[in-house]
């Protein structure tokens, strides 16, 4: 189980991280949410829970529980620029289809039975 983060990311999160004063890392999960399905959930992480996998790249670390790794299992991470809009963005290879406004998914079959549900 793999997911990358790129140097845009890691840079967004050591300087959220930096200016907040503490925290380990990010946290992402995957929920059931929207129209769509599923939604990506961000939040500090401030320790490591049971079952927890960490990623690091470019000096900063991302978070995701067990329940959701098969979810985002080889995504990539990116800090994007729309217009007045930055947030993080998924590069997700298990998403089948998105919903109009972009945020919820939904996921293909192999990628539900690995993530068992969320």
């Amino acid at each position: 189980m793999a997911i990358a983060l790129t140097d845009a990311a890691a840079a967004q999160i050591r300087s959220q991280l930096a200016r907040r004063g503490k925290g380990l890392g990010l946290r992402v999960a995957v929920r059931s949410s929207g129209c769509s399905g599923f939604a990506y959930d961000y939040e500090y992480a401030d320790e490591l829970r049971q079952g927890d996998r960490v990623f690091e790249s470019g000096g900063a670390k991302l978070v995701v529980d067990a329940q959701s790794l098969g979810f985002v299992d080889g995504a990539r991470l990116d800090f994007v620029t729309q217009g007045l809009k930055q947030s993080f963005a998924f590069e997700n290879p298990n998403v089948e289809g998105t919903c109009g406004c972009g945020e919820s998914f939904n996921l293909k079959d192999a990628a539900v039975a690995n993530g068992q549900d969320a």
